[in-house]
């Protein structure tokens, strides 16, 4: 149960200057849940904090990896069984927005957004009624649905930002921003904020 504003798996470092949190992954970092790989792993990072029932929460980062695996974005989780991450990953050469939702087993969907590099990235999560939806965009961006899927939220959900490094040493991500808020009013309206 996250209690407090906490590291799930410290990272190999940490960096902050007013808002903006610069965070270095370990080598090997994961989140990932025996499907077709046939292992499991819980080493990625994650800074969690307690949320509400019907809430939403944003994070913001620097879109600025390129190597294979590279991942960052948000995470919801209630256990090493029961979670979701969503935000941009690198497949086959090209950033990728997705997301991964693991109840028992990981699932992955995902879809290129080649034109997000270097730029800085927002990926929100809207829960309410047993179901969270996942959205992104980049800076000054239409929103993009990602994901609409069924997760309970409660009280022993964390919530917050995330990344890893599958496959290397060095990843280092900035997070410029992580807002709490309201649910969205609904599926196809803007989100809230």
């Amino acid at each position: 149960m996250v209690t407090t504003r906490q590291w799930l798996n410290p990272p190999a470092a940490v960096g902050q200057d007013g808002d903006r949190i610069t965070v270095t992954a370990a080598p090997g970092s994961d989140f990932w849940r025996q499907t077709l790989y046939g292992f499991t792993r819980d080493s990625g990072h994650a800074l969690l904090t307690p949320v509400d029932r019907a809430a939403s929460l944003e994070v913001d980062f620097l879109l600025d990896f390129d190597q294979r695996y590279d991942q960052a974005g948000l995470m919801l989780r209630t256990d090493e069984r029961t979670w979701i991450k969503a935000g941009v990953e690198i497949s086959d050469g090209v950033p990728h927005v997705g997301a991964v939702v693991t109840r028992g087993a990981s699932d992955w969907s995902l879809a290129p957004v080649p034109d997000w590099a270097g730029r800085v990235v927002t990926v929100r999560a809207s829960w309410a009624d047993g179901a969270v939806t996942l959205r992104a965009r980049p800076a000054e961006g239409s929103w993009r649905t990602i994901r609409v899927a069924p997760f309970d939220v409660g009280p022993a959900t964390g919530a917050g930002l995330y990344l890893c490094a599958p496959e290397r040493a060095g990843l280092t991500v900035a997070f410029t921003g992580l807002r709490h808020g309201r649910t969205d009013a609904g599926l196809h309206e803007d989100p809230a904020g």
